[in-house]
């Protein structure tokens, strides 16, 4: 994984947003209507004058934003540019509506009592909008942040999750191999006139199986054609002492599942259940859909000796169950019970469209 980097925040520009534009522009709207009634001033006069220099001071703030001083820090930087920017922003103003009789329009009490009024009016809401939008980016720049560390801490869980399911897999490969050949060992040592074929049948197994133990892409479909190729490996080392019957399951060929998974549960059976029984048994494996919340129930019954009551659950089960959550979230379970009159049913509880 590659080590983390800070993350940018957008750079300011010196330019106003179309949302603070926006916003400048009704405040304007709003206020000159009063300005209008308290002085007598026609109102589009009003509003050209206040809209002047409320983006005045809009652009001033987005400027300081962008061309602050090293020295001083950009909320500083965006209210000094402010209260400077309004007085020579309401100066110009009068310049522009007065221009020859500028000095005796300014003369006048009346007239620079209203000119200084605006001058404060101006200052109050310009500061008062940069504390504002201020916070507002702040908490923008906080949403972000949390939002950038929630995706870099999920995509390290995956990656986290990743890693712990590759290395149950290679927990499981050694242990089904080894067990299999436990299974061939047995059968050899008991001088049995089926060695050689059990032997060759192995062999193709084992060719067919040993891609699929990392495959990443494995269907049900692939499972359940590997479980019956391995009881047919089974049963042909013990003719006499096992049976078994392996249900086809619907949409079979597009549902994901995790390769060796249900194989592991067969082997159990056979292993723990079928092998120690001095009768044998039968292997059932089925699965259902539930066609209103479109959940897949998989087991695997056999008719054994049944569980032991100081039986734990071992590696294969546990890391089954890691995997089987890694796979479809921490919906999905695994459920031991004992059957009547004996042995032992697993089911795997999962709904496909979960994600992890």
């Amino acid at each position: 994984m590659p080590p983390a980097t800070s993350r940018p925040h957008t750079a300011d520009t010196a330019l106003p947003t179309r949302q603070q534009a926006l916003k400048v522009a009704v405040f304007t709207l709003l206020l000159s209507w009063p300005l209008h009634r308290l002085s007598g001033t026609p109102y589009h006069a009003v509003f050209g004058r206040i809209g002047f220099i409320g983006m005045a001071l809009l652009l001033a703030y987005a400027a300081a934003g962008r061309f602050k001083p090293h020295w001083l820090g950009i909320a500083p930087a965006r209210l000094m540019a402010v209260v400077l920017t309004a007085p020579v922003a309401a100066l110009i103003t009068v310049l522009v509506t007065q221009g020859a009789n500028f000095s005796a329009y300014l003369g006048e009490r009346q007239t620079l009592l209203g000119q200084i009024m605006m001058v404060f009016l101006s200052i109050f809401f310009g500061v008062l909008f940069s504390l504002v939008a201020m916070r507002n980016e702040r908490k923008q720049r906080e949403r972000a942040d949390r939002l950038q560390t929630q995706l870099e801490k999920d995509a390290l869980e995956r990656e986290l999750l990743d890693a712990r399911l590759r290395l149950l897999q290679k927990q499981i490969e050694p242990h089904f191999l080894f067990n299999t050949l436990a299974n061939v060992e047995a059968l050899v040592a008991a001088g049995s006139a089926n060695a050689g074929p059990v032997l060759r049948q192995l062999i193709a197994y084992l060719r067919a199986a040993m891609p699929r133990l990392g495959d990443a892409d494995a269907t049900l479909a692939t499972e359940l054609q590997l479980v019956r190729t391995y009881l047919q490996l089974m049963h042909l080392r013990m003719p006499d002492r096992l049976q078994y019957s392996v249900a086809d399951f619907p949409a079979a060929e597009t549902l994901r599942f995790p390769a060796m998974a249900l194989l592991t549960l067969v082997e159990n059976a056979v292993r723990h259940g079928i092998d120690p029984s001095m009768d044998g048994g039968s292997i059932e494996v089925g699965g259902s859909r539930d066609p209103d919340s479109g959940r897949v129930t998989l087991w695997v019954a056999d008719t054994g000796i049944g569980m032991a009551e100081t039986a734990q659950p071992g590696t294969g089960l546990s890391n089954l169950r890691t995997r089987l959550q890694g796979c479809y979230g921490a919906g999905a379970r695994l459920d031991l019970h004992e059957a009547t009159p004996r042995g032992v049913r697993v089911e795997l509880h999962f709904d496909p469209g979960a994600k992890p």
